[in-house]
């Protein structure tokens, strides 16, 4: 008797122990056994007018393919949806916010390239968030933005977040004037160690580490040509992890500006805003050894109110005051 229940039992315990169905909906009665539809339950007889069924939905994943942007091309009367980063790069705007290796390099030279074959006058935008780079792929695109300069044309280069290692003289290797940073961004020099775990005689690994010495020779000469400082210092300066902020990266010769918030800046409506109302004047906060005294201050500030050109705020806004229209 045992031995004829036994393979029921089995199958009744099997059912019991089944995956839940893949579909968006999953049905359960109270005992917690799956019902693939509502069919399956008029299938049992006498059973659907005791069971309670509950409707749950599976939870929503956010998509992870690219996000896509209406975008309507010149002499069409509709738009069509491209991707976000084809459309940006139709403006010229190329982000580069990923590890540098092989496919990267490869990926970001040959946008390069296709733009310079649009136009070789009209000028390019880099937004760079580098957190590393392997040393010959990032020299790649090195060589690659030397080039486009020096057939005229003119490299923008803003850091939003962190160029490390490489990347730091990626944000430095952009047009002279052109280079700019937001203000929390942050760059860090590094000389250039080996990638990976190396194995050999004796002799192969004294070859590896003089080919790595020389490498790093190299790298400063190319940080000396972009920021203008000794080889000397720059050597001096990458003994350890060579950390820059902002200001810090102006001063020392990597970029030229950074992008200081203007509140009430008024933009032309020909123009496009980039990062917001951004401005990178001539005159900021980390420019000049001697900065004002307080008397100075406290004349500029009475001539401004009397000129009656600011407004009456004063808050704890820490932004520059805008002059009425």
């Amino acid at each position: 008797m045992v031995r004829q229940l036994l393979p029921s039992l089995l199958a009744a315990l099997a059912l019991s122990n089944s995956s839940p169905p893949t579909s968006a909906f999953t049905i359960s009665d109270r005992r917690g056994s799956i019902i693939r539809s509502p069919s399956a339950i008029a299938q049992r007889k006498g059973r659907p007018s005791k069971v309670a069924l509950s409707v749950k939905r599976m939870p929503i994943a956010m998509p992870t393919q690219e996000p896509m942007v209406p975008y309507r091309a010149p002499g069409r009367t509709y738009d069509q949806f491209i991707g976000m980063k084809s459309r940006q790069l139709k403006d010229r705007k190329l982000w580069i916010a990923r590890y540098i290796d092989d496919d990267a390099s490869n990926s970001i030279i040959s946008s390069l390239l296709y733009l310079q074959s649009e136009s070789d006058k009209e000028d390019i935008k880099l937004f760079l968030n580098i957190p590393g780079a392997n040393l010959r792929p990032a020299l790649a695109i090195y060589d690659a933005v030397s080039e486009l300069k020096a057939d005229g044309c003119k490299i923008h280069t803003t850091n939003i977040a962190l160029c490390a290692g490489m990347g730091a003289l990626l944000a430095g290797a952009g047009t002279k004037g052109l280079r700019y940073s937001l203000p929390n961004a942050r760059f860090l020099l590094q000389k250039t160690g080996i990638d990976s775990v190396f194995r050999g005689q004796a002799t192969d690994i004294a070859l590896e580490v003089a080919n790595v010495k020389k490498w790093n020779q190299k790298i400063n000469g190319e940080i000396s040509k972009v920021t203008g400082q000794s080889p000397e210092r720059i050597d001096e300066d990458l003994r350890r992890d060579f950390y820059l902020s902002s200001d810090e990266a102006v001063r020392y010769g990597l970029i030229d500006g950074v992008l200081l918030p203007m509140p009430g800046k008024r933009q032309p409506p020909t123009e496009v805003v980039d990062l917001g109302s951004f401005s990178s004047g001539d005159e900021q906060k980390y420019q000049g050894e001697n900065p004002p005294t307080d008397e100075q201050q406290q004349r500029q500030r009475g001539g401004r109110q009397n000129a009656g050109m600011l407004r009456t705020n004063d808050d704890d806004d820490d932004g520059p005051k805008v002059g009425k229209a």
